[in-house]
């Protein structure tokens, strides 16, 4: 049966230190951080997701983004190897969590660099962002881990975003959304809606016609409403302030054996 889990974990005390890349950095308000993440866990909740908190990583100021840790495919889970090094202290607490929910874990080994934000699936394809965080032996060992339980995977280049779900998600029919300005290569994809805000393209499926996205993406907000979704907005602006979007804050288990 399907299973509705997903994995959070509290902020760090050292959220304002998290990591930058392709944006300036900015103040970030740490208690007003905590808020926006108890609001998010709670919108996970009210909508029949059992959220599970991975040990906090207090000394790892981007352990939040709990995504980056691991990738779920089915009853597997493949811990992240992630391309900032600072970062990689945050996977034991992932895997300990994982490995209590019955999952069976592979990992990715150096010199591999994974992280799981940038692991999009839909269905049974397997795409994968191919950019500064995750390397070509990355794709390489996520190749090897998934394909042999029937993924499709497929490299796509992510160069102008930290990580392919930067720039791109997918709603539940499994059309593709992303902001073309943000978008390395739209033609990869074969059913593709551009959205006119960067937030816009990012969505958590929460179940049927229900989609978890971020407050600063009013007119996409509207676009999903018209096309018969119904969006469910939440505030993540401090988080937005360390590149971050609403996948990065669980990781989905949803093909557990329960």
């Amino acid at each position: 049966m399907p299973s509705k889990k997903a994995l959070v974990r509290r902020p760090s005390p050292r959220l304002a230190e998290g990591l930058v890349t392709h944006i300036e950095r900015e103040r970030v308000d740490a208690d007003l951080a905590v808020e926006q993440w108890e609001a998010y866990v709670a919108a996970l909740r009210t909508h029949g997701w059992d959220t599970i908190e991975v040990d906090p990583a207090d000394d790892c100021p981007d352990s939040v983004f709990v995504e980056d840790t691991v990738v779920m495919y089915k009853n597997v889970a493949l811990i992240a190897r992630p391309g900032a090094e600072s970062r990689r202290a945050e996977t034991a607490g992932v895997e300990e969590a994982v490995a209590g929910l019955g999952c069976s874990v592979n990992w990715i080994w150096e010199p591999a660099t994974l992280d799981g934000g940038d692991v999009l699936k839909i269905g049974d394809t397997v795409f994968v962002g191919r950019g500064g965080r995750t390397n070509a032996a990355g794709v390489q060992q996520l190749r090897a881990a998934f394909e042999p339980l029937g993924a499709r995977v497929v490299a796509v280049p992510v160069s102008k975003v930290l990580h392919l779900k930067s720039a791109v998600t997918a709603l539940p029919d499994g059309t593709v959304i992303g902001h073309i300005p943000k978008m390395d290569a739209p033609s990869l994809f074969a059913r593709f809606l551009p959205v006119p805000e960067e937030a816009g393209a990012h969505v958590v499926l929460l179940g049927g016609d229900k989609l978890l996205m971020a407050a600063s993406a009013p007119k996409t907000a509207e676009l999903f409403a018209d096309l018969g979704y119904k969006p469910v907005v939440v505030d993540i602006n401090e988080f937005e302030k360390l590149e971050a979007c609403v996948t990065c804050l669980s990781v989905r288990l949803r093909e557990l054996y329960v």
